[in-house]
């Protein structure tokens, strides 16, 4: 009996619909052709993490009606679907031919046939935004400080300022004792507050080099008058070092006044000229939007969550500045493609913008809306596209009910981390590509729970299992937090976990045992620092950096 592929309500031929096949040597072509293109690596994201192509993004498969329509807006794109060795990438070809993306074609033989074609293959995540941060250094050779020098300078009492250019979450999770949080989009915006005196120094921070590097070129490039340096290593060195992080610190950032804001937009301003960015009035926004079905378009809000959800255009998806910059990749999947970044303060999106095309691959504009646009408030939806398949749905005293009578199972498909946070006791974590593996260990009369920590993707897994195990499937109504919300038992740790690190790169971060700690440090900055060579040897990637002034 053929097996059903992920998301039908019935059995699909194993020989329907094959998806078209495209060579190594082909697909290498089509992404220095200049069109449009977006390559999918459809694994679980941990796994996509330790060899992929470098402009594929990570979209797995059981995901891909939460990720699709927010990647790959547009139907008609060309979109090319890889795996490790071709075997859930034609799955994944029939679930966006369903969902109604038309231009669907699989990379013959995966990421093995790749290698053997003697194309690169990297490892870890962010890829190409963190080989921009490298080819900036290594081009531009920015300037920085190392750990020692930076503590010997704090203890004397110098005239300096750290800033620390991640997200305002990783700053609450950990930072330099004295630094103080400023994510990337928000440094030129905001840098004159906390740095008046032109003689002070100020330092760039991040978890590692990236945004250390990118930070300080930021502001370097902008014309602030204070010298700037980046944290060599960043935390990790600092930590390497023998010294301690600061944790659970709340970030407060300061409002730019009047003098702070008209030099800031002076200076973004010239920056963005300088790299091509081009801003669209209203008229010209409206015809890049009735172009939509001929040209990718993504329209990106690149202020602080609290300040997107104070009022933002309808439609527009929230991408903070830094991020955007940082993580590219996980907002969005065309090459080529148009985006228009908007603020309202006439900085943020134009320093965004300026590093965004830099980075290359897009087309880059900004736009910026009249006081009086009208603005709708709270998070961005999240859109889920529908299959065709439905979930059946227990209540969480249902499914309490349920594992009671000792013939239930809860598994936890979503994340790890989130997972080992706060779980439903007794469950299990399993990714969902192995799912399966687990289910037929399991006797015949047992129900299958699924839960997440929304129930969202609980809801997406629990349809797709329907017809692809003997056993009664339901997902839990709102999830992990329903449950919780219910006053049901609740656990944390990792006694669980079924299927390792497949859902999420592991970050050395996480290690509990100090020695693996530091070797991690050490593996990922020796890896980071080895990406130019690897750029080296990929070719052309699109990475054009403004001359010196």
């Amino acid at each position: 009996m053929p097996l059903p592929r992920p998301g039908s309500d019935e059995p699909v031929p194993s020989d329907a619909h094959a998806p078209a096949l495209i060579s190594p040597e082909a697909l290498k072509h089509a992404l220095q052709d200049g069109h449009e293109i977006a390559v999918l690596d459809v694994r679980e994201t941990g796994v996509f993490t330790h060899r992929h192509l470098l402009f594929a993004v990570s979209a797995p498969l059981w995901r891909l009606e939460m990720l699709i329509d927010r990647l790959v807006p547009r139907r008609s794109t060309r979109v090319v679907l890889v795996d490790g060795d071709q075997s859930l990438s034609p799955s994944a070809a029939t679930k966006l031919g369903r969902l109604g993306w038309t231009d669907l074609s699989v990379l013959a033989g995966g990421t093995d046939a790749w290698a053997a074609a003697g194309f690169e293959l990297y490892e870890g995540t962010n890829v190409p935004s963190k080989a921009l941060g490298e080819v900036i250094e290594h081009h531009k050779h920015t300037p920085w400080i190392d750990a020692d020098e930076l503590q010997a300078r704090v203890a004397a009492g110098e005239n300096l300022v750290v800033v620390d250019s991640r997200t305002l979450e990783e700053f609450a999770q950990f930072t330099l004792p004295f630094s103080h949080s400023l994510p990337g989009a928000e440094l030129v915006y905001r840098i004159q507050e906390l740095a008046p005196d032109p003689s002070t120094l100020v330092v760039v921070n991040c978890a590692g080099r990236t945004r250390s590097i990118v930070g300080a070129q930021t502001l370097i490039d902008a014309g602030i008058p204070n010298k700037v340096v980046s944290l060599k290593d960043g935390t990790m060195a600092w930590l390497l070092s023998g010294r301690e992080l600061a944790y659970g610190r709340q970030p407060i950032m300061l409002e730019p006044g009047a003098a702070g804001l008209a030099a800031a937009r002076e200076r973004a301003a010239t920056v963005a000229a300088r790299a091509g960015v081009r801003r669209v009035s209203a008229a010209e926004l409206a015809a890049l939007q009735a172009e939509q079905s001929q040209r990718s378009l993504y329209c990106f809000d690149v202020r602080t969550r609290q300040e997107y959800e104070a009022g933002h255009l309808e439609g527009w998806r929230w991408a903070p500045g830094g991020q955007l910059v940082q993580a590219t990749d996980e907002y969005l999947a065309t090459r080529r493609a148009r985006l228009v970044l908007c603020d309202w303060d006439g900085v943020r999106a134009l320093t965004t913008g300026a590093w965004l095309a830099q980075l290359g691959g897009h087309d880059v504009h900004v736009y910026s809306p009249e006081a009086s646009a009208t603005v709708v408030t709270g998070p961005e939806p999240i859109r889920i596209l529908p299959t065709g398949s439905r979930a059946r749905i227990v209540s969480p005293v249902q499914a309490k009910a349920l594992l009671d009578t000792g013939k239930a199972v809860v598994f936890d498909v979503d994340r790890r981390a989130a997972y080992e946070r706060r779980q439903i006791a007794g469950a299990k974590f399993s990714v969902p590509d192995r799912l399966a593996s687990f289910l037929g260990a399991l006797a015949t009369d047992q129900t299958v729970l699924i839960t997440s920590p929304d129930g969202l993707l609980a809801r997406l897994v629990a349809a797709q299992l329907v017809h692809a195990t003997k056993h009664e499937v339901y997902a839990i109504a709102g999830g992990t937090a329903a449950w919780a919300a219910a006053g049901l038992p609740t656990a944390s740790g990792d006694a669980g976990v079924l299927t390792g690190d497949d859902d999420h790169w592991y970050s050395p971060y996480a290690h509990k045992d100090l020695a693996a700690r530091d070797a991690g440090f050490r593996a990922y900055l020796s890896w980071e620092l080895g990406l130019v060579a690897q750029l080296e040897r990929e070719g052309n990637v699109g990475i054009r950096l403004m001359p010196a002034q």
